[in-house]
């Protein structure tokens, strides 16, 4: 190698080209090759080169084929095909990150550490590489390339709700089966590309997708390995693999690679989550998205020096460990354990004499174990090789025919031609071994034919379980722009071609629950073909539609009629929400600004009507000052404020301001500021649903029945649903305020010091029963104290009497003998001495209410802290209800008035 020879290192994420300027610096060679991870991508490659420079002068080296012209000059491999000593002007080796790859990392490290062209070496790769590559690579160079495209996150979305031309990535077979079974019903289909397919049935595959037969790509993380496919977004449906040994989660940079398919040359690409797969944290997703990773400090390694001399001088050279602190040892791969088993059983043991023997057996034990089954059928297979090629120098034609005719059958399911196909590969890179088979011309051509006929009968059996054929078709005549037969009745029925396949719901399609899943995408989109003039006249109609044909649920859904059109969103205030229109994307923009419009105009006036006094109040520009603010605080709380919470700021109304505020309707209640107008039940069913939007609840609390005094609290309300709701809580049931506060004037001028009890007119204005009004007054800050007495009945009429007949007994009633004993009492006797029958009194219930003077007891916080606030003394209780200031000294409320406390009670309570 001269000293013109030049080592660069071609460094960057995906989508950058790196590639593609291997290629272009190889040919710019008279000889070169280039080492690939994968046999996939290795033959995508072969066909590039071939189509720039034709089949004569390039070769195709992998496991399991070999395609070598006599007059090669570029070679296109696997890395661990790739021929020593070749002597070629070029050599690149892809994804040179595989380095620290525990299963094929110290095949890479040793194209990193020995591989070289006579005039440029190129290594392909990620960022993480280039501080190890400095310290291994001395004499290397740098290039880094930026991404064409860019990469971001998109979350996390069902396989449902997937955009066309993803690709969804699974990291087993029956992950992989399941999602493609799952888009087939959803979507109409998937193409399925997996490391384990050969390159026709890939091929097959990849070019459904790519033409557009099926827009869904099923992938293990084969696809991030350089192969070019048409993706604009990648979802993975797991975070961690089986790598051989045990499950473990994927690195970062392992997720970006597959990730960074997503985006072809310019156009940008994006990576989210699907299924289980948990969604990404931030750190992650500004990793990936950024090309910023932990960089590679130890690659895999395997001493190349091997000694032959006898297997257990060759496992003892395959054993060794380096000295070199930025390379680890590999773990034992298949051929080292295959090694130890063979060299130990006694019949191979005895054939081994040379180093000739050791350098054959160390080959045979080199067969990868396609089938995957366990290492003791995989040893006794390549033990029966050895022997074969040691005892006849070739495998026999007779047993090798033997166990292709066995494999080369194409019925069975999936799973039975994945196999076979596994079980071809072990036969197909026999025969490309030099000198191992007689004609190996004919066995080439026969594995190869058997792998084709496979790799038909595979991709014919993933198209029938994975792709609906009508669908595809159909799909293809919609991208070719052919016409379909479909139509709209005017019942919002939709058809195509003769076929239901769903309503009309408002302005979305709702597709037919009983038509065949394997169908919808395809008859979606026809059906949309058919809406769309459709979508056109309904928006009109709707748009010139009274409000009287448009209404709101209490769950906030906007209704057309039958059909929801829409939805109440937050606003920037509590009296000026958005709204959001239900419109089919497919439906066109026009047609959603229209429906966006028309249901805007219908809540604003809505609001308007409803809202009137509150609105006027708020454009009210003759309110200044203290007054104008707290009409701001009364139309932020919707027209409800409880007044222990604003009383300081009612004592700084003068009358002025007051009477101003009055005039707009509000009424200064003892317990509730507030306009009676807004307790109508229609202007109450929209607060709640206004209230409810801007609290961002999850579910919105239903409006009281109108023409209730009184409700059963409703328990787990959320905060402030009661007053919304036009009610004040006390104890277990909620009083409507305006009725409050007419209950609050019979109470004013009731003695609560020494007992008062309840009038009827205080009953009737809540329409409770006494033992419900008692609870009530509890929940006001009194105490209740029942009792029991003889019920008066009324006396009889009896006719007057003249004075003079007045018995002296009747008159003087201290006269009259009383009994002297309890049984007396209890038994009166008649003038005979026999005892007479009297009826048992009646007793009525009836309760005293006193003002609970003392304080109530306060529940800890979270911390030990009491919640709530003390109450106040007698001298708050006075500025607590600021409207005696407005009385007549005769009328003041008194400082021990219950009022006044009930109000600061009621505060402490909320």
């Amino acid at each position: 190698m001269g000293e013109q020879a030049r080592i660069t290192a071609v460094l960057g994420p995906t989508n950058t080209g790196k590639t593609h300027y291997a290629i272009e610096r190889m040919l710019a060679h008279r000889t070169g090759v280039i080492g690939l991870p994968l046999r996939l991508l290795a033959r995508e490659v072969y066909d590039k080169i071939v189509t720039l420079r034709g089949p004569s002068v390039v070769a195709l080296v992998t496991g399991e084929e070999r395609i070598v012209p006599a007059r090669v000059q570029y070679w296109v491999c696997t890395v661990e095909a790739m021929p020593d000593g070749m002597g070629v002007d070029f050599l690149a080796v892809d994804e040179i990150q595989l380095c620290a790859d525990p299963e094929r990392g110290h095949v890479f490290t040793d194209r990193l550490l020995r591989a070289r062209g006579q005039l440029e070496t190129l290594f392909m790769g990620a960022s993480t590489m280039k501080s190890v590559i400095a310290d291994l690579v001395p004499r290397a160079q740098y290039l880094y390339r930026e991404r064409f495209s860019e990469l971001s996150y998109s979350g996390s979305k069902k396989i449902s709700k997937m955009p066309p031309r993803s690709a969804i990535v699974g990291f087993s077979v029956e992950n992989l089966y399941a999602i493609a079974e799952l888009l087939r019903r959803q979507k109409g289909g998937a193409a399925v590309v997996m490391g384990a397919l050969s390159p026709r049935t890939r091929n097959a595959q990849v070019e459904m997708y790519q033409n557009g037969d099926v827009d869904y790509l099923v992938a293990t993380d084969a696809i991030g390995m350089g192969l070019n496919l048409d993706i604009d977004h990648v979802a993975f449906s797991g975070l961690s693999k089986f790598d051989g040994r045990r499950m473990r989660a994927l690195a970062p940079n392992e997720l970006a690679q597959i990730a960074g398919r997503a985006g072809r040359h310019m156009s940008d690409g994006t990576f989210g989550v699907t299924g289980e797969a948990m969604p990404f944290d931030d750190g992650l997703v500004d990793a990936i998205c950024n090309h910023r990773f932990a960089p590679l400090k130890k690659l895999q390694w395997r001493n190349a020096r091997l000694e032959f001399g006898s297997a257990e001088r060759l496992i003892t050279s395959l054993e060794q460990n380096t000295d070199d602190p930025r390379l680890v040892r590999v773990r034992d791969a298949d051929d080292l354990l295959a090694l130890r088993s063979i060299s130990e059983t006694g019949d191979v043991r005895q054939k081994i004499g040379s180093a000739k023997d050791v350098r054959l057996l160390w080959d045979v034990c080199r067969i990868p174990d396609f089938r995957g089954i366990s290492h003791a059928e995989h040893a006794a297979l390549l033990a029966q090789i050895f022997e074969y090629l040691h005892d006849l120098g070739r495998v026999p034609d007779g047993w090798l025919a033997a166990q292709i005719k066995r494999i080369d059958r194409v019925d069975g399911d999936i799973d039975t031609l994945s196999k076979r196909l596994a079980y071809i590969r072990t036969w197909t890179y026999v025969a490309q071994r030099s000198g191992w088979v007689d004609d190996e011309n004919h066995w080439r051509e026969a594995t190869r034919a058997v792998e084709d006929r496979l790799s038909d009968a595979l991709h014919n059996a993933l198209t029938q379980r994975f792709v609906d054929r009508r669908t595809s078709i159909l799909l293809r005549r919609l991208k070719q722009k052919e016409g379909l037969v479909a139509n709209v009745n005017d019942k919002g029925e939709v058809t195509v071609e003769g076929e239901f396949v769903g309503r009309l719901e408002g302005f979305r399609f709702s597709q037919d629950k009983t038509a065949s899943p394997d169908q919808a995408k395809t008859l979606r989109a026809a059906a949309f073909q058919a809406l769309a003039p459709e979508f056109h006249l309904r928006a009109d109609r709707f748009y010139n539609a009274p409000d009287t044909e448009i209404d709101y649920t209490e769950q906030g859904g906007l209704m057309w009629g039958a059909y929801a059109v829409g939805k109440v969103m937050a606003g920037d205030e509590a009296t000026k929400p958005s709204v959001e229109a239900f419109v089919d994307e497919e439906a066109g923009s026009d047609v959603a600004e229209k429906v966006n419009r028309r249901l805007q105009h219908f809540i604003d006036r809505k609001i308007a009507t409803l809202f009137e006094p509150l609105m006027a109040m708020s454009r009210d520009e003759t309110l200044t000052g203290i007054a104008r603010g707290f009409a701001f605080r009364i139309v932020e709380a919707n027209g409800l404020l409880p007044r222990e919470q604003v009383a300081a700021e009612v004592k700084e109304l003068d009358q002025d301001a007051r009477g101003a505020l009055r005039k707009h309707g509000i009424r200064f209640g003892q317990f509730t500021i507030f306009m009676p107008i807004l307790l109508k039940p229609a202007a109450t069913r929209l607060r709640l649903l206004l209230w409810s939007i801007k609290q961002n609840l999850s579910e919105f609390p239903e409006s009281p029945p109108p023409g209730l005094v009184t409700i059963p609290a409703v328990k787990d309300a959320p905060e402030g649903y009661h007053l919304m709701a036009g009610y004040r809580q006390a104890g277990e049931r909620a009083i409507r305020v305006d009725m409050l506060e007419r209950l609050a004037d019979l109470l004013r001028t009731e003695d609560s010091r020494n007992g008062f009890e309840a009038k009827p007119d205080m009953l009737s204005i809540t329409g409770m029963t006494l033992e419900q009004f008692s609870d009530l007054m509890k929940g006001l800050g009194y105490n209740a104290e029942r009792g029991e007495r003889d019920k008066i009945k009324a006396e009889p009429v009896v006719e007057a009497v003249e004075p003079a007949e007045i018995s002296q007994e009747s008159a003087v009633p201290e006269l009259v003998d009383k009994p002297e004993t309890a049984e007396e009492a209890e038994s009166p006797a008649t003038s005979d001495g026999e005892a007479e029958q009297v009826e048992p009194v009646e007793k009525e219930v009836f309760y005293t209410f006193t003002w609970a003077r003392s304080k109530p007891q306060v529940k800890a916080g979270a911390k030990g802290k009491p919640r709530g606030k003390p109450k106040p003394n007698r001298a708050s209780h006075q500025n607590a209800v600021p409207v005696q200031s407005r009385l007549q000294k005769k009328d003041r409320i008194d400082p021990d008035n219950p009022f006044a406390a009930a109000l600061m009670g009621l505060r402490n309570k909320s």
